[in-house]
């Protein structure tokens, strides 16, 4: 494929920290140099099994799922979501210790995402139940599961349900590596050529800059899929995901993610070698 390519695919989740990224380049605020941005927007567990077929030419997936997309896809520099002492939470209807977990019945919202992953690095032995992520919550409280593993907003609004914090994995991360817990990134497929992936990459890096430059009609926009947050929680969890470590991973965040998907092959938990590229 060339850079003659002029519709490019992105792919994103339905979340207010991914419509504030995507938000100046969905709403035609920056120049694009004659490339026309498609949006297409669903669940990150849809997104990473649609990345494993190659069918996008841009997408966010989960830094797990990016283990076994690696020979098609590199990762962007920009885009990142980045759990600094927080991250996804395992929840129950009643306080639980790490060993409670042990042969429990825990509802995650999918195989592929980094969530499940560091959640089986912290606790390998326990019956995982895929569920869709926004409905997780009620899952537990209804007794579906024992325990919950929560990410997105779920992650600030468990309480309101009546559920208890067993753990943070961001912080349970943190204390194991000194590191933030890479959970999510944007992907580019290498064979659109060097000139077009380098072209895309500035583009989405002057999405996120607008959006942190223009934070209050960027938060406008992304209210739309805030799922019942209201604006000042909204507000908190963009800044959770949206930031600094979104505009560049930097070293630290480089190393983070190199760490996380090694543990993992180290573990036995991913099962293919991995190369970890970035589009720089």
């Amino acid at each position: 494929m060339t850079d003659s390519l002029t519709t490019i695919r992105v792919a994103h989740s339905p979340d207010s920290d991914d419509a504030f990224m995507f938000y100046a380049l969905a709403s035609g605020k920056i120049d694009t140099e004659g490339l026309t941005y498609i949006h297409e927007l669903q669940d990150i567990e849809t997104l990473n099994q649609r990345a494993m077929r190659a069918e996008l030419e841009v997408t966010a997936v989960s830094i797990h799922a990016y283990a076994y997309l690696s020979d098609r896809y590199a990762l962007l520099p920009h885009g990142a979501s980045m759990g600094d002492r927080y991250g996804p939470r395992i929840v129950a209807r009643a306080p639980m210790s790490r060993a409670d977990l042990r042969g429990k019945r825990i509802a995650i919202p999918g195989l592929k995402t980094s969530a499940f992953l560091a959640m089986q690095m912290f606790e390998p032995d326990f019956e995982a139940i895929v569920t869709p992520f926004d409905q997780i919550e009620d899952f537990v409280v209804d007794g579906g599961a024992d325990a919950g593993l929560l990410i997105h907003e779920g992650q600030l609004t468990f309480g309101d349900k009546g559920l208890h914090l067993i753990q943070d994995l961001g912080e349970w991360w943190f204390s194991e590596t000194g590191l933030p817990l890479p959970l999510g990134g944007n992907v580019v497929r290498k064979d659109l050529g060097e000139d077009l992936i380098r072209k895309v990459s500035r583009h989405l890096r002057a999405s996120i800059a607008y959006g942190l430059d223009h934070r209050k009609a960027a938060l406008d926009h992304s209210m739309q899929y805030a799922r019942g947050l209201d604006r000042s929680k909204a507000d908190t969890f963009v800044g959770m995901y949206v930031n600094d470590w979104t505009l560049d991973y930097g070293e630290r965040g480089r190393r983070a993610i190199r760490e996380f998907l090694e543990r993992g092959v180290r573990e036995g938990l991913i099962t293919t070698p991995v190369v970890v590229e970035f589009a720089d």
